[in-house]
C-alpha cells in the first residue's frame, strides 16, 4: 500500500509540472473561450474569493474571508482545521499559494500558515496582515504583511520553520504589497509610494511622483516580470504616470495602443501566462489581456462574475481561473471555436461558409458579407456596395471569383465589385439554394423559384435550365471528381453525365430527401439525410447511421479534412469519422465505424442551414461549419490529447452514514451493512467528461464501469480486509492506470470470530457425538427391550409348560411306569391306560392352551371382558364351582400390548383357582374407572404365605404375573388365607392403558414400554 502511494504521489508531481505546453489559445478571443463561472450568490462560497491556487495533488483552492474552500471540479468543499489546530486568530485569507513540495501556504489576517498532509504550521503569529506569497527559483517562500506590529520589516523569508524579516535597514520601505522574482532573480516589491528592486546584496527603490498625493490609500498593487527582462506594474489609481505602465531598461512608460489607453486604468491584479499573454485585472473594468500588442477585453456584460478582479492563477492543465468579489470564473479553451457579433461579425443569421483559395473565410450573413483574413474579421454591407440583404449561396470558381446569391439574384464579386447574373430577359434567377463547378467549368446552381429549377452557367451567361422531368427535383449539386454533377434528391442520389440521368434511391426507410451532397477526396459521394448518410463509391450505395455506430442521427452539414477523414455536424456534436473506418465501412456496409465525438463541452453548437456551402475547408487545414446564428471552426491538425492523466483521490469512506475519511487503512466496524466510498479525479479541462472505473479486490472479480459517478456503492460485505482501486480518464481518453487505492476491514462480529467459528465446529462435534451416542443407546435400548420381551415371553411359556403340559406329561410318566410294575394284570394296565388316555388329552389340550396363548391376542378382538368371560367358562367346565363376572363403568380402549398382559395375568389367576385352590366360587369383575381394575377371589384353600412372598421353587406362575405387572406399571396384590380364600387385585393407572385420544399416544406407550 505504502508503495502504491509513493508511486501515485511521484506521478502527481510529474503531471504538475510537466504543463509548459498547455495553456490557452492566446490567439483566440477570450469570449471564444469555454467560460464556467461559480457565483456566491448560488451558495458556493460564504464570502467574496480573495485568492486562487493549485496544489501538487491537484486540488484547487479558494481563499475566502469566510476560510478556505477546496475544489474538484464538481465539488467545493470548505475546508476545516484537523482537531486542536487552527489559523490562530483569523479565519481570513488574503493570499494561497501551492508550493513545489506539495504544500499550501496561506496567508490570513495575522499571521503565514503551511498546510501539508492534513497538518498545520503557523509562522508570524499576530505580525501583521499577509498580503503576497512567493517561491522563488530555489524553493525558497518569500511573503509581505502590512499593519505589521513587531517592529520587523514587511518582507519575510521563511527558513525552516523559522521566519526572518527586512526592513528599512534592509532597503525594504514600511510597506509592501505584491511580490515577483524577475528572471535575474531579484525580488521586485510594490508599494504605496513605488517599487523597490531588492537583492541580497543591493536595492534600488524607484518612486512614482503621481502616488506621493495618495500615499498610504493606493498605490503599486500588482506586478508581472517578462522572461525578457522587462516588468509590468499595476497601479490602482488611473493617471499620467499611473494605471498599467511597463517598465525596460528601468524606464517606466505607461501602456497605451490602439485598443488601450492603460492610464485609465485602476489595476488590481496583473499575469503572465505560459504564452506570455498580460493579464490585467481592473477594479471596475474587467479582465483586458494583452497579447503581441493586442488587446482583448472581457467584462461583466460578457458574463464575467465581476468587473472588479482580486486574483489570477493558470492551472496545471492551461485552464485560467480568475477570482472575483462575486465568484470564481475559469477560462478554457474548446476544441471548436466559435465567432459571432463579440468577436466581430456583423449579425448571428449565418446562412453559408465559404473558405477561398487565398485563405479568406467568406461569411454569408444578413444585410453583410463577412470575412475573416489573418484574424481580422471585416464585413461588405450595403454601403460598401452590397447589392441586397440576405447572403444565400456562395461558389469560388478556378478564377478565383466569387460567386454570391444575394436574395433573389446571383452576382459575380470580383475586384470589389458585384456583377449580377441574370436570365435572358433579365429576369432574377430566383433564389439560389446550392452551387457547384465541374471539369469544363460550367457554374450549376439550384434554385428556388416557383419551382426548383437547375441551371447551367458558362461564360457569365446561362446557358440551360432545367426542371422536371427533365432532371428531378434538387437541393444541393457538387462537381463530379471526373465529369459531370451529382444532385441530392427527393429519393436519394442522381448523377448527371454526359447528357444522361442515373439515379441511386436512398435505401432508407424513412425522409429518403438528401439535402446536401459532397465528394470526397477518393471519388466516393456522400448525400446527407436527416435518417444518415447515403454513400456511392464505384457504382456501389451504402447507408451510414446510428447502426454503423454514428453517436446520433440528424447530421446538418459535412466536409473532408485533408486526411480524407468525414467531419459531420450532427445534433450531437460534431463528429470525426477516420477515413481508415470509411474504408472498412466501404468493405463491410454492416460495419460499425469508430468515431470521436467533440460536444457541448468541446464548444459544438450545431444547427441545420439552409444554403450552401454549409461547411468549407480552408488551405490552412481549418474546418468552418455555419449553423445559422454563429460561425464554427475546428482545426483538426491542431487536436493533440490531452496527455496529463489526471490525480486521483479517495476522498472519503462512509459506512453506515458515519464517515471514516481517508487514511493508511480504516477499520470499520462488525456488521457494517451500507458502504460507500467517494472519489475524485482533478481535470478542469472537462470536468464532467472524466470517467472512473473502480475495483474492491476481496469482492469484485473485474473493473467496473462507473462512467462519471465518483461515488462506490457496496452492501453486506463479509468481514475481511479489502482494497478499493480506482482509476480515471480524463475528457480526452488519458487515463491515469496507477489511480489511488484504500485498504479497509471490517471487523467481524463476536459469532464471525474464528474462535467462535472454532467453538461453534467443537461444539456441533460435541453434539453429533452426542446425538450419535443418543441414538445408539436408544438402539440399545430397543434392542434390549425386544430380547427382554422375548425372553419374559420365552419364561413365560417355560412357567406354562412347566406347570401344565410337563406337570401332565410327567405324571402321564407315572402312571405307565405303575403299570408296567406287574405286567400279567392286565385290570390294573386297563386301569392305567385309561387314565393315560385322559392324561394325555389333557396334555394335548394344556399344549394347545399354551400354543394358543402365543397366537391369540385380544388384537383380534379389541375385547378384554369377552376374553376373561371364555376364559371363565372354560374354567366352568374344568370344576364344579360357582362362577361370576362382571363389568362396571364404560368400557375404553386399550392399547393391544396391555391388554394381552392383563389378560395373561387374568387368565393365570383364573385357571389357578379353577385348578389348584379347589374353590366352589369364582367371582371376577372388571372396572372402568380413572383407572382400569381386574379383582379375581375364590374361596378355596389359599396359598401360603411363603408362596405369595417368595414363590414355589420350580413354578412360575405368580412370578410371571407380577413380572407382568411391573412391565405395564401396574399394581398386584394378592391377599390369601385357609379360610377366606385368595383375592387378586391388578390396578392399571388410566394414563398407561386408556388411549385418552392423544395423537401421539400409541409412540408415547411405545416409549414407555422401551423405558420400562
Amino acid at each position: 500500500m505504502s508503495f502504491v502511494r509513493s508511486i501515485s504521489g511521484c506521478l502527481l508531481l510529474l503531471i504538475f509540472f510537466a504543463t509548459s505546453a498547455l495553456a490557452v489559445d492566446p490567439r483566440n478571443h477570450l469570449s471564444q473561450y469555454a467560460h464556467s463561472v461559480w457565483r456566491i450568490q448560488d451558495g458556493f462560497f460564504n464570502g467574496p474569493p480573495n485568492a486562487i491556487t493549485q496544489t501538487t495533488d491537484g486540488y484547487v483552492w479558494i481563499g475566502t474571508p469566510a476560510g478556505l474552500f477546496r475544489f474538484d471540479g464538481v465539488r467545493f468543499v470548505p475546508w476545516t482545521p484537523p482537531p486542536g489546530e487552527s489559523f490562530y486568530s483569523s479565519n481570513q485569507i488574503y493570499d494561497l499559494l501551492g508550493g513545489k513540495d506539495g504544500s499550501l501556504w496561506i496567508g490570513t489576517g495575522s499571521n503565514l500558515v503551511r498546510l501539508k498532509d492534513n497538518d498545520l504550521v503557523n509562522y508570524s503569529k499576530g505580525q501583521g496582515r499577509i498580503n503576497f506569497i512567493i517561491e522563488d527559483r530555489n524553493g525558497t517562500i518569500w511573503f509581505t504583511r502590512s499593519r505589521v506590529s513587531d517592529g520587523n520589516g514587511p518582507l519575510c523569508q521563511v527558513i525552516d520553520t523559522n521566519v526572518r524579516c527586512y526592513g528599512k535597514a534592509d532597503g525594504i520601505t514600511s510597506d509592501a504589497g505584491p511580490v515577483i522574482e524577475d528572471s535575474q532573480g531579484n525580488l521586485w516589491i510594490g508599494s504605496s509610494n513605488g517599487l523597490t528592486r531588492w537583492g541580497k546584496t543591493s536595492s534600488s527603490a524607484y518612486l512614482l511622483s503621481g502616488l506621493a498625493a495618495a500615499k498610504g490609500l493606493s498605490g503599486v498593487d500588482a506586478l508581472a516580470a517578462t522572461s525578457d527582462g522587462s516588468l509590468w506594474v499595476g497601479i490602482d489609481r488611473p493617471g499620467p504616470d499611473l494605471g498599467l505602465q511597463r517598465m525596460d531598461q528601468g524606464i517606466l512608460k505607461p501602456f497605451v495602443s490602439s485598443g488601450l489607453d492603460g492610464r485609465t486604468l485602476q489595476v488590481g491584479n496583473l499575469f503572465l501566462d505560459r504564452e506570455n499573454a498580460l493579464w490585467v485585472g481592473t477594479l471596475g473594468r474587467g479582465i483586458y489581456r494583452i497579447y503581441k500588442g493586442q488587446v482583448d477585453r472581457f467584462s461583466e456584460a460578457d458574463g464575467l462574475s465581476s468587473d472588479t478582479i482580486s486574483d489570477f492563477y493558470e492551472d496545471r492543465e492551461g485552464n485560467m481561473w480568475v477570482a472575483t468579489p462575486e465568484g470564481i470564473d475559469c477560462f478554457r479553451d474548446t476544441r471548436v471555436v466559435s465567432f459571432s457579433t463579440r468577436e466581430g461579425l456583423s449579425a448571428e443569421f449565418i446562412g453559408s461558409v465559404l473558405a477561398a483559395k487565398d485563405g479568406t473565410v467568406w461569411i454569408g450573413n444578413h444585410a453583410a458579407l463577412d470575412s475573416i483574413r489573418q484574424g481580422d474579421i471585416a464585413s461588405i454591407q450595403a454601403k460598401d456596395g452590397l447589392p441586397g440583404v440576405r447572403i444565400t449561396s456562395m461558389l469560388e470558381d478556378h478564377e478565383g471569383r466569387l460567386w454570391l446569391g444575394v436574395d433573389n439574384t446571383l452576382y459575380i464579386y470580383e475586384k470589389g465589385r458585384f456583377q449580377p447574373v441574370n436570365r435572358h430577359d433579365g429576369s432574377p434567377i430566383g433564389i439560389i439554394r446550392s452551387m457547384a463547378e465541374d471539369h469544363e467549368h460550367n457554374i450549376w446552381a439550384v434554385v428556388i423559384g416557383q419551382s426548383i429549377d437547375i441551371i447551367r452557367i458558362q461564360d457569365s451567361k446561362i446557358q440551360q435550365e432545367f426542371s422536371s422531368p427533365e432532371l428531378p427535383v434538387a437541393y444541393s449539386v457538387v462537381a463530379d471528381p471526373e465529369s459531370g454533377i451529382w444532385l441530392g434528391v427527393e429519393d436519394g442520389l442522381a448523377r448527371y453525365q454526359n447528357r444522361k440521368l442515373e439515379v441511386f434511391p436512398s435505401r432508407f426507410s424513412q425522409d429518403r430527401h438528401v439535402r446536401l451532397v459532397i465528394a470526397m477526396p477518393d471519388g466516393a459521394i456522400f448525400g446527407q439525410s436527416t435518417a444518415g448518410l447515403i454513400g456511392w463509391k464505384n457504382g456501389k450505395v451504402q447507408t451510414l447511421s446510428v447502426q454503423n455506430g454514428l453517436p446520433c442521427d440528424s447530421p446538418y452539414s459535412m466536409v473532408s479534412d485533408a486526411q480524407g477523414d468525414l467531419w459531420l455536424y450532427l445534433k450531437c456534436g460534431l463528429v470525426r469519422i477516420p477515413n481508415t473506418e470509411l474504408q472498412k465501412w466501404w468493405e463491410n456496409p454492416n460495419s460499425v465505424v469508430t468515431t470521436r465525438l467533440f460536444d457541448a463541452v468541446d464548444g459544438a453548437r450545431p444547427s441545420s442551414v439552409t444554403f450552401a456551402p454549409k461547411a468549407s475547408r480552408s488551405p490552412d487545414g481549418k474546418l468552418w461549419f455555419a449553423n445559422d446564428y454563429i460561425l464554427q471552426m475546428i482545426d483538426p491538425d491542431n487536436l493533440a490529447a490531452d496527455g496529463l492523466p489526471p490525480p486521483i483521490h479517495i476522498e472519503e469512506v462512509i459506512a453506515d452514514k458515519k464517515s471514516y475519511g481517508n487514511g493508511q487503512s480504516i477499520r470499520l466496524p462488525s456488521l457494517t451493512r451500507d458502504l460507500e466510498i467517494d472519489f475524485t479525479a482533478l481535470s478542469f479541462v472537462a470536468p464532467k467528461k472524466v470517467r472512473f472505473r473502480y475495483k474492491l479486490e476481496g469482492y469484485d472479480t473485474d473493473w467496473q464501469d462507473a462512467g462519471t459517478r465518483r461515488q462506490a456503492f457496496y452492501n453486506n460485505l463479509k468481514p475481511k480486509k479489502y482494497t478499493f482501486r480506482v482509476i480515471a480518464c480524463n475528457n480526452d481518453g488519458t487515463w491515469n492506470e496507477i489511480g489511488a487505492a484504500q485498504e479497509f476491514s471490517i471487523a467481524p462480529a463476536w459469532y464471525q470470530t474464528n474462535s467462535f467459528l472454532i467453538m461453534s465446529i467443537a461444539a456441533a462435534g460435541f453434539v453429533v457425538c452426542g446425538l450419535y451416542r443418543l441414538r445408539v443407546r436408544q438402539i440399545s435400548r430397543g434392542m434390549s427391550a425386544r430380547f427382554d420381551e422375548r425372553l419374559a415371553e420365552r419364561t413365560r411359556l417355560a412357567r406354562e409348560l412347566h406347570d401344565t403340559f410337563l406337570q401332565t406329561v410327567q405324571g402321564s410318566k407315572m402312571v405307565a411306569d405303575h403299570a408296567l410294575k406287574d405286567p400279567a394284570d392286565n385290570g390294573r394296565a386297563v386301569q392305567a391306560l385309561k387314565q393315560l388316555s385322559m392324561w394325555l388329552d389333557q396334555a394335548t389340550v394344556e399344549g394347545r392352551t399354551a400354543l394358543n396363548s402365543l397366537r391369540a391376542s385380544t388384537t383380534e378382538k379389541n375385547d378384554l371382558a369377552e376374553a376373561f368371560r371364555r376364559a371363565i367358562e372354560k374354567c366352568h367346565r374344568e370344576s364344579d364351582g360357582e362362577t361370576t363376572f362382571s363389568v362396571t363403568g364404560a368400557q375404553r380402549e386399550i392399547h393391544p400390548l396391555v391388554r394381552d398382559e392383563i389378560y395373561r395375568i387374568g387368565y393365570e389367576a383364573i385357571r389357578n383357582s379353577c385348578v389348584h385352590s379347589g374353590a366352589s366360587r369364582l367371582e371376577v369383575t372388571l372396572e372402568y374407572a380413572q383407572d382400569l381394575v381386574l379383582r379375581i377371589g375364590d374361596n378355596g384353600s389359599g396359598i401360603e404365605s411363603e408362596v405369595v412372598e417368595q414363590g414355589k421353587e420350580g413354578h412360575f406362575g405368580l412370578r410371571g404375573m407380577r413380572e407382568r405387572a411391573e412391565r405395564i406399571a401396574s399394581k398386584l396384590t394378592l391377599v390369601s388365607s385357609r379360610d377366606s380364600g385368595t383375592v387378586i387385585t391388578l390396578v392399571v393407572p388410566g394414563r398407561v392403558g386408556f388411549r385418552a385420544g392423544h395423537p401421539h399416544w400409541s409412540e408415547r406407550l411405545k416409549s414407555f414400554f422401551s423405558q420400562n
